[in-house]
């Protein structure tokens, strides 16, 4: 369940929340997309001062992205198909494509010149998990 910080940035701030389903046409209706995923705000309280600086973030770059909010129960497999390192984390799409992640609370210097460097950076192939290769080789005797 969100937290009461998060609710007001949804029923308040009007930001819009996506799932696995709809996020593809909320990535084609918008250019830069800025996805907050939240994760459990109990477990994970530097949520909620996310929640808080988000709409700062929003007014600074000027509607330079749009943000949604990933619903609870779509958040695990989204992460899947665009990692990052801790929650929570702002993830930043270009025309669909990952761009990059923010990842836990930061002080806003980092925000600032973390997400200015996101919208100038061109999309990449989204960044996979390592696995390392190992040969097996069978003797038969």
């Amino acid at each position: 369940m969100p937290s009461p910080l998060i609710n007001d940035l949804i029923e308040q701030k009007g930001i819009a929340t996506v799932n696995e389903r709809s996020l593809g046409d909320f990535v084609k209706a918008h250019k830069q997309c800025l996805l907050f995923f939240t994760e459990n705000p109990v477990q994970f309280p530097e949520s909620n001062d996310v929640a808080v600086v988000l709409p700062l973030l929003m007014e600074t770059f000027g509607g330079r992205f749009q943000v949604a909010i990933v619903e609870r129960d779509s958040e695990h497999q989204l992460h899947a198909r665009f990692p990052f390192d801790g929650w929570p984390a702002l993830v930043m799409l270009r025309e669909g494509a990952y761009v990059g992640a923010i990842s836990r609370m930061q002080d806003w210097d980092v925000y600032l010149t973390e997400i200015e460097r996101l919208l100038n950076t061109q999309p990449s192939a989204t960044p996979g998990f390592k696995v390392p290769v190992v040969s097996a080789v069978g003797h038969c005797h």
